[in-house]
């Protein structure tokens, strides 16, 4: 099952082309402007950082001394005590098991593991958050004090609402907010009541009429008509 999760997190990194997940705090003149020539300068304590991932974009609070703070689901926190185990760098399936076990930590790692090659971007939210930020050295004091295990949850509570609490003092995240809007349009199209419909039939069909399959066809597709 494990490998199965993991295969489809792999094939679905396919679609991070399409940026479905990406953060996207900026307007469009800031997304115009041209790249800045020669290297960008080094990130200060307390700096908001973001990496590009996959189909989504990971947060950090840069701690300095080449240290980022950063929430991240991990299941090793609970199947062991070894702290040289656990400070490893996070592997895809320990990641997926920690999402579904809703386990996370806020945890220290380097800058080159918490970039995992990506490129960094440093406070790009910070002209289109309602609040100022805090001074860096608080920023930077507000996440060391959340260091350790944190209950996880991907809409609620993941790294982007981690670093806007730490540096404007709410959290926020414009990836959860973009998921939603794109799953309320999915539910507003009545195409999605005929397909399920469909699926339903097929599995009737398939494996016979019993209630596992009789009341999802039924239930489902009149959820979705209801909320449509």
């Amino acid at each position: 099952m494990l490998q199965l999760l993991t295969f489809l997190v792999e094939k679905l990194s396919l679609l991070s082309n399409f940026k479905l997940f990406e953060s996207s705090w900026l307007d469009g003149e800031d997304q115009e402007r041209p790249a800045q020539r020669g290297p960008p300068p080094p990130p200060r304590r307390g700096d908001l950082l973001e990496v590009p991932r996959t189909m989504f974009t990971h947060f950090g609070i840069y701690l300095g001394d080449n240290k980022v703070a950063h929430l991240i689901p991990d299941i090793l926190p609970v199947l062991t005590n070894d702290t040289k185990l656990i400070s490893s760098v996070i592997t895809n399936k320990r990641l997926i098991l920690g999402c579904i076990y809703k386990c996370a930590t806020v945890r220290v790692d380097t800058l080159e593991d918490f970039a995992y090659g990506c490129n960094i971007l440093v406070n790009r939210m910070d002209k289109m958050m309602k609040g100022q930020a805090f001074p860096n050295e608080d920023v930077a004091k507000r996440a060391e004090k959340l260091i350790g295990a944190i209950p996880y949850s991907l809409l609620w509570n993941n790294c982007e609402h981690f670093v806007t609490y730490c540096r404007y003092g709410y959290a926020a995240s414009r990836q959860t907010e973009k998921f939603c809007e794109c799953l309320k349009s999915i539910i507003r199209d009545q195409r999605s009541v005929i397909v399920t419909g469909l699926l339903g039939i097929f599995s009737i069909a398939y494996f016979g009429m019993a209630p596992s399959t009789t009341l999802p066809t039924i239930l489902i597709p009149f959820t979705l008509w209801m909320a449509g």
